[in-house]
C-alpha cells in the first residue's frame, strides 16, 4: 500500500449502494464488519436499522441507502457495515459492498454533482477513479465516485436517540 507523501493526498474507502459508487475518508473509518442483524429500536427513523455491540460500545446501524432517500439495500453475502466516527460518535453504515481503498488528491475532486439525493450537501465532491485490474481480468473503465460528507448527514440527533 502506498504512503501519503504529497500534501493534499488522502485515502478513501470506496463502496457501492445499488449501481452507484461512494467514498468516505479513511480517517473516519473504524472498521468494516460483516452484516449481522442489529437489535431493533422503537421510535427511531426507518433508516436506523437498530444497534449492535462493538467491543462493549453500543453502535447505531444506519441503512445508508435509506438515509440518502433511495430504495433500501437488499441484503446479500457481500453486504457489510462500515463503522465510522461522526462528530465524536460511532455509527455503522449498511452498504452493499466495499470496493477498494484508494489514494486521491484533493485537487482532483470536482464539485458535488446534481444527483437524486434529497440533500445535496451530503455529497462533498466527485472524483474519477480507475479500478485496479484483477489478475487475469481486463481493466475496467474509469468510474465516478461520490464522496460523502459524513458530518453533513446530520445523524448526531438520531444517533443520540439510538445509542
Amino acid at each position: 500500500m502506498s504512503t501519503l507523501n504529497t500534501p493534499g493526498e488522502r485515502k478513501i474507502v470506496t463502496f457501492s449502494l445499488g449501481e452507484q459508487m461512494f467514498g468516505i475518508d479513511m480517517k473516519a473509518l473504524i472498521e468494516i464488519r460483516e452484516w449481522e442483524e442489529p437489535t431493533p429500536l422503537p421510535s427511531v427513523p426507518a433508516f436506523i436499522k437498530g444497534v449492535t455491540n462493538l467491543r462493549g460500545t453500543v453502535v447505531p446501524v444506519v441503512g445508508l441507502a435509506e438515509r440518502l432517500g433511495w430504495t433500501p439495500s437488499v441484503l446479500h453475502a457481500r453486504s457489510c457495515i462500515l463503522v465510522v466516527t461522526i462528530a465524536g460518535k460511532q455509527a455503522g453504515f449498511l452498504v452493499d459492498e466495499v470496493a477498494d481503498i484508494i489514494v486521491i488528491n484533493d485537487d482532483d475532486v470536482q464539485p458535488a454533482p446534481d444527483v437524486e439525493i434529497g440533500e445535496q450537501n451530503v455529497i462533498a465532491g466527485l472524483i474519477q477513479v480507475v479500478p485496479r485490474a484483477q489478475e487475469g481480468a481486463q481493466a475496467e473503465a474509469a468510474g465516478m465516485v461520490l464522496l460523502l460528507d459524513l458530518d453533513a448527514l446530520s445523524l448526531t440527533r438520531h444517533l443520540d436517540l439510538a445509542a
